[in-house]
C-alpha cells in the first residue's frame, strides 16, 4: 500500500473515531477547552504551554540530534510555570513530516535543553498534508513536572520561530 493510500485510510479512521467519540477534532476548539481547565494557567507565574494531540505517528527512541533538515529553525526555552525558572536537561522529542509530507525516522529527534533551558532544532519547513496544517510535534519531560505533549504550528514562509515550552509542576 502506498503512503497516500495509508494516509487516506488513517484520515477516514480518525474522522470516524472522532465522530463516534463525540464530534470532529478541531485543534482550536480543543485548545479553547484546555484553556478553560483549572490546571492550565491559574495560579502560575508563567502561562503553561497549551497541550495538543500526540498524534498516531509518535515513536519513542528517536536519536539524540539537533538537525533533521534545513530551512526552518525553531528555538526556545524550557521553563517551569511555577516561577518561570529555566529547566536544564529537559528531554525534548520532536517529530515531523519531511519535505515529501511523510513521517520517517530521518525527521525525528531527541535533544536536551542546555544549562539555560534553551533548545534549537534545525528542520525543514513541514508541509501541510490532508486536513492538517504545517506542524511539528513536541514531547517534553523533566523531573518534577508533568509531561507536555504539544505541537508547534509554523507561520507559512517563516525561516525561524521562537516556541518556549512551559511545563506544569507535578503535584
Amino acid at each position: 500500500m502506498n503512503h497516500n493510500a495509508w494516509l487516506f485510510i488513517l484520515a477516514v479512521a480518525l474522522t470516524a473515531f472522532s465522530v463516534f467519540a463525540g464530534g470532529f477534532y478541531y485543534p482550536s476548539l480543543a485548545l479553547a477547552a484546555e484553556k478553560s481547565s483549572s490546571d492550565k494557567g491559574a495560579g502560575f507565574a508563567c502561562p503553561p504551554t497549551q497541550p495538543d494531540q500526540l498524534g498516531p505517528m509518535y515513536a519513542p527512541g528517536a536519536p539524540v540530534r539537533s538537525k533533521v533538515g534545513e530551512g526552518y529553525v525553531p528555538t526556545g526555552v524550557v521553563k517551569s510555570a511555577a516561577d518561570c525558572s529555566v529547566i536544564p536537561k529537559a528531554r525534548i522529542e520532536f517529530w515531523l513530516v519531511g519535505p515529501n509530507a511523510q513521517y520517517d525516522d530521518a525527521h525525528r529527534a531527541t535533544m536536551f535543553s542546555d544549562k539555560n533551558g534553551a533548545y534549537r532544532l534545525e528542520s525543514n519547513f513541514p508541509p501541510s498534508y490532508l486536513y492538517r496544517p504545517s506542524h511539528i510535534h513536541v514531547k517534553v519531560t523533566a523531573p518534577g513536572h508533568k509531561t507536555l505533549v504539544t505541537q508547534h504550528y509554523p507561520v507559512k514562509g517563516a525561516k525561524e520561530a521562537t516556541f518556549d515550552l512551559v511545563l506544569i509542576p507535578a503535584k
